[in-house]
């Protein structure tokens, strides 16, 4: 009785210690893949970050923030996109595109700062090149398509500053569509009739369309309108936040995927879980409550203290498994062709899952999806394969290239 005890244990120590084992080599793994292949990170908010904050030297590891050129490099990050924010009230105020330009000068400093370590990318053969160089690239995104200020001929102009993706509106109705955060009476019931002017002359100018934070409607008019593939640049699968219309339907990223486009999954926790979103708003009216109950406003240092200790309490927090089950979800619905990372680091506050609080941790999120069954060839594409593909199409199409780079009467005579 006593060996077969000993037996017993033994085995199970063996089980373990190989379980273990396995998983290390799978960390190591993922820790390879992240360093062996490019990984492209489709929305950060560092240059928000900077205007708000002031300046920091990105060089090196920065004590706040989630971005900068030690983590990022730690965690295989090569070409993260810098998003160009220009909040809604800009459309109200004016000012708009000066803000965008402001924004677009503090990525071009952080780059002239240290010409070693970063490089603005205008196009994926600039990303190519930078990263074969050693550095992080750092293509831009402008999240609002409000510095357009109404001129068609606005497009061009940020496209010749770098912008390599407009993001169509915020979280206001603007003059090109409604935003998914307007839940009233819509706008323009969709994309307005210059909006789809807009999306017009960015396939024309070679700006890839972005339809993160659109309304429903005007998501399915864009895709009637515009004729290269679109992307979400930091949106997740509304499948997991029933009702949350900031995330993709089903249907939409199926339309998404016909279209040949690409959804890049946001990591913020109250993107990615219905448990998560309901603490964070159970967390804001205690802070609501108190703030009412003193007659204090948002920057008092009480309510700041108040906020931190009630979201000590009370964690919003998902997991990392909870952002591959995004991944898994948008594969099992369209393929592994339509998928990529969005992070929209920098721009969710504390709000970042266990496992992914800065790009450090790129190596986590593959390390889940190693487990899960996929692929070197599967992981490739979602760190940055599919994403290129669409920066690819866009750049071809406005250069009067079909999407395998040739002219498009030849291909058309070829296929």
């Amino acid at each position: 009785m006593k060996l077969s005890k000993r037996i017993l244990i033994l085995l199970s120590t063996l089980i373990l210690t190989n379980c273990n084992n396995s998983e290390d080599l799978l960390m190591d793994k993922a820790n390879e893949l992240a360093q062996k292949f490019i990984i492209t990170d489709g929305h950060i908010d560092v240059p928000w970050r900077l205007h708000k904050g002031g300046y920091e030297d990105l060089s090196v590891r920065t004590p706040g923030g989630d971005f900068d050129f030690v983590r990022a490099k730690a965690g295989g990050l090569d070409v993260p996109f810098m998003s160009i924010y220009v909040p809604a009230s800009y459309q109200v105020t004016g000012g708009a595109k000066a803000m965008a330009e402001e924004l677009i000068q503090s990525v071009e400093k952080i780059t002239t700062d240290h010409p070693d370590k970063f490089e603005i990318a205008y196009s994926v053969s600039d990303a190519e090149r930078i990263v074969g160089d050693g550095k992080i690239a750092l293509p831009m995104g402008m999240e609002n398509g409000a510095p357009l200020e109404g001129e068609l001929s606005n497009i061009k102009y940020f496209h010749q500053r770098g912008i390599s993706y407009i993001t169509l509106t915020h979280s206001e109705d603007n003059d090109i569509c409604d935003s998914s955060y307007n839940l009233g009476k819509r706008t323009h019931k969709g994309l307005s009739e210059f909006g789809a002017e807009v999306v017009r002359e960015m396939n024309n100018v070679g700006i890839m369309v972005d339809i993160s934070h659109v309304s429903d409607d005007a998501f399915y008019q864009v895709m009637d309108v515009t004729q290269v593939p679109a992307i979400a640049s930091h949106s997740s699968a509304r499948h997991f936040t029933p009702g949350f219309e900031r995330n993709m339907s089903d249907d939409m990223i199926k339309r998404l995927a016909e279209n040949g486009g690409v959804i890049q999954i946001n990591f913020g926790s109250s993107f990615v879980t219905k448990d998560s979103q309901d603490k964070r708003s159970a967390n804001s009216e205690k802070v609501k409550k108190y703030m009412d109950k003193n007659n204090l406003t948002s920057d008092d240092q009480s309510v700041k203290d108040f906020a931190k200790r009630i979201a000590e309490e009370n964690p919003v927090f998902c997991d990392v498994t909870d952002v591959a089950d995004h991944i898994d979800h948008v594969v099992n619905l369209v393929g592994v062709d339509h998928v990529g990372f969005g992070s929209d680091y920098d721009g969710v506050g504390d709000t970042l899952p266990y496992g992914l609080k800065d790009p450090s941790d790129f190596p986590n999120l593959i390390y889940h999806l190693l487990k899960r069954g996929y692929s070197e060839e599967d992981i490739e594409k979602i760190a940055y394969k599919n994403v290129w593909r669409v920066w690819k199409a866009t750049e071809n199409f406005a250069k009067g290239l079909c999407a395998c780079g040739m002219l498009e009467e030849e291909c058309s005579m070829e296929h």
